[in-house]
């Protein structure tokens, strides 16, 4: 679940952000309204915890903008001890959600939850691209119908890169959909475990390195230029050979 924390006081956005993060979130920062928005239109989030008076532009000039474009985001407005619940939905439209200051980080965090989950999008159980499948809900891989015994981070892995359907994922990227508990791994964890995939995914070649803008799934031709080498396992690498739905325990 990725929640956006839009709050004046540093102080406070570090502290419910940390609290998020322990719960395994992913959480980013703001600390004014242009900020906000700015986050908004560029990543998607499933919530966004909102301080009622924040700077410029003003909450409910965030909230109408996500009503106005569409955007599921969830809203849960942070509002000075004493707000009635009238007064946060006539203020905020698309709020409707409040939580009224002093407040505690495991009442935040209960919030939280239960206003993501039921706003996240439905996504497909089964994914395919140029022969290669998998089923998220059984968590098994296939190519060309044969079976692949992938540990967990490698599932991870050809899950985001299916569910691209060609486009580009950064390295950063992938780090931060496989690796979301993990934040000290950097781009030769990625390089790593692309390797063993692409080892395991057999020819011909279907991951391609894009110079400068990550990985991406290709047709089923040959990759680019470099696309099957330099990303090969080495010091650092994870264990390979688990075979899928075993619940295999890797970063």
């Amino acid at each position: 679940m990725r929640v956006l924390v839009a709050e004046a006081e540093d102080r406070v956005a570090e502290g419910v952000a940390a609290a998020l993060r322990r719960a395994a979130l992913t959480v980013d920062t703001a600390h004014d309204g242009s900020a906000a928005l700015a986050a908004l239109r560029q990543d998607a989030y499933d919530v966004l915890v909102l301080d009622e008076e924040l700077p410029g532009p003003h909450a409910d000039e965030i909230c109408r903008h996500l009503a106005e474009e569409g955007l599921p985001t969830r809203v849960l407005l942070l509002t000075a001890p004493g707000t009635g619940h009238e007064r946060a939905e006539d203020a905020e439209p698309g709020a409707g959600h409040h939580l009224a200051r002093p407040f505690a980080h495991e009442d935040l965090l209960g919030r939280v939850l239960t206003l993501g989950r039921p706003g996240r999008p439905v996504r497909p159980q089964v994914i395919e691209r140029a022969g290669v499948s998998v089923d998220t809900a059984r968590r098994l891989a296939l190519r060309d119908g044969r079976p692949l015994a992938l540990s967990r981070t490698e599932f991870g892995l050809l899950e985001v890169l299916l569910r691209a359907q060609g486009a580009p994922v950064s390295g950063d990227e992938l780090i931060e959909e496989v690796w979301e508990e993990h934040t000290s791994y950097r781009t030769n964890a990625v390089r790593v475990a692309l390797g063993r995939l692409r080892a395991k995914l057999g020819d011909p070649p279907v991951i391609e390195t894009v110079p400068g803008g990550g990985y991406r799934m290709g047709g089923g031709a040959a990759a680019e230029d470099g696309a099957g080498t330099g990303d090969g396992a080495g010091p650092g690498g994870e264990a390979a050979g688990v075979t899928p739905g075993a619940g295999a325990e890797g970063p």
